[in-house]
């Protein structure tokens, strides 16, 4: 039987040998309602204790509310493991006076309650982003990355790089600067389903002329 991709609208997208759905992995696009989060389709998120579908979007970045003036951006194609947090701009105090202590919150001050940081937070297409890491505020990170297990990400990473640490180094990139340029242009991502589903040969073989060759 051909390879087809699961329906994206699908809460939980692995099914187990046993037939019933993995509830540890959902597709985020189809759990998080967040005014300030937009995730692309087919990116996922597992936790080994997963919260209420309605609690993913808190589970992942617990300082971004709906009246938060930062954006948290998820590509399509994105994996996160368990323990991922993104820690955004909406958690920064301001700490331009003698304190940092948030005097304002607490007086209910709204003249003094303006977000000092109002950075957005940007996750490309196709990201790894492995167990325990912490994405910072502000940070871009770019298509292909992948971020390892326990790193804490306070800059931006470039397309196809391999991150790690604390704070998170460029380890290497995954592929030459001519080849990432290809992998950009053709951005296999956004392609219709069924051409990307052909194409998973390409992709897990790491061919890109293949994959230029199947391009829509």
């Amino acid at each position: 039987m051909p390879f087809t991709l699961p329906d994206a609208d699908r809460v939980h997208p692995v099914t187990l040998p046993d037939g019933s759905r993995h509830p540890g992995t959902v597709f985020l696009s189809a759990v998080i309602d967040h005014p300030r989060i937009t995730v692309g389709d087919y990116s996922y998120a597992s936790d080994f204790d997963p919260p209420a579908a309605e609690g993913w979007a808190a589970r992942l970045a617990p300082y971004l509310f709906p009246m938060s003036k930062d954006r948290l951006s998820i590509g399509r194609f994105c994996q996160i493991a368990h323990g991922v947090r993104f820690v955004t701009a909406s958690a920064n105090h301001a700490y331009d006076g003698i304190t940092s202590f948030p005097f304002a919150i607490f007086a209910l001050d709204k003249q003094r309650m303006e977000q000092p940081d109002c950075r957005n937070t940007i996750v490309g297409h196709d990201v790894w982003i492995g167990y325990g890491a912490i994405i910072g505020p502000g940070v871009r990170i770019g298509n292909g990355a992948i971020i390892g297990a326990g790193a804490v990400v306070r800059r931006d990473v470039p397309d196809y790089a391999i991150v790690t640490g604390n704070p998170a180094q460029v380890q290497r990139l995954r592929f030459s600067a001519q080849d990432i340029d290809r992998l950009t242009r053709l951005a296999w991502w956004d392609w219709p389903p069924d051409r990307i589903a052909a194409a998973r040969p390409a992709l897990e073989a790491g061919d890109i002329t293949f994959l230029a060759q199947l391009a829509p």
